[in-house]
């Protein structure tokens, strides 16, 4: 368990790092803030290749209650997960405001709280879904291509609803850019209820598409 735990910081933490050494400071209209997303599927997708094969590189509280519920994560290993993936978070975070000089930041935008959840919520779910479909299915198992898609979905994503709701898909990653002042502390609410249902989502419908794929009978 503690190397699938520091396995899930490592991860987290670098995904978050990614995310505030791309978007705090940068001016809207900048090239750095262009390839943002790019720089965060790509951070996503290099750590699932580094610690897939230890902890499943969830790096993700709402993947890890997808993969719960598809009965490839136990009911210990759940909740220690989403600790370890929020305290990565917190750290990524503080190094960032550290690395970036304490930056003096502008008061965030308060988002359409409706398109803002819709929009969470679907590439979340989109998220979990290749996550388990990819990394989880018998029908894929042994696949080298893994990682690349589950990157690319986040990838997707932030250039789709970026603008929209921040581009979390992550409870942990709302965690991180709450903190960094990318979004208002009162906002966090959409984050974990949106992302929290587009995990659950994700796991409930793969296991009522299942075809034949071998899962868990009793998550312990």
């Amino acid at each position: 368990m503690s190397r699938k735990l520091i396995v899930e910081f490592i991860g987290t933490f670098f995904l978050v790092l990614t995310v505030g050494q791309t978007v705090v400071g940068a001016k809207p209209d900048s090239a750095a803030a262009a390839l943002a997303p790019v720089a965060i599927g790509s951070a996503l997708m290099v750590m699932i290749y580094a610690g897939g094969h230890i902890s499943g590189g969830h790096y993700n509280p709402a993947v890890t209650l997808a993969v719960w519920l598809r009965g490839k994560c136990t009911t210990a290993e759940m909740p220690a997960y989403m600790v370890v993936q929020v305290l990565g978070a917190v750290v990524a975070a503080f190094t960032v405001l550290f690395l970036k000089g304490n930056p003096k930041l502008p008061d965030p935008a308060t988002p359409n709280i409706a398109a803002a959840l819709v929009a969470e919520f679907l590439f979340t779910f989109a998220l979990c879904y290749v996550v388990l479909n990819t990394a989880t299915a018998k029908g894929t198992a042994g696949n080298s291509n893994y990682g690349l898609a589950i990157g690319f979905t986040v990838l997707t994503g932030a250039f789709a609803v970026g603008s929209i709701s921040g581009g979390a898909f992550n409870p942990a990653v709302a965690v991180g850019v709450t903190l960094m002042k990318l979004s208002a502390p009162a906002n966090i609410w959409i984050f974990l209820a949106a992302d929290f249902l587009g995990g659950a989502v994700a796991g409930l419908l793969f296991n009522a598409l299942d075809l034949g794929d071998e899962k868990t009978a009793s998550v312990r």
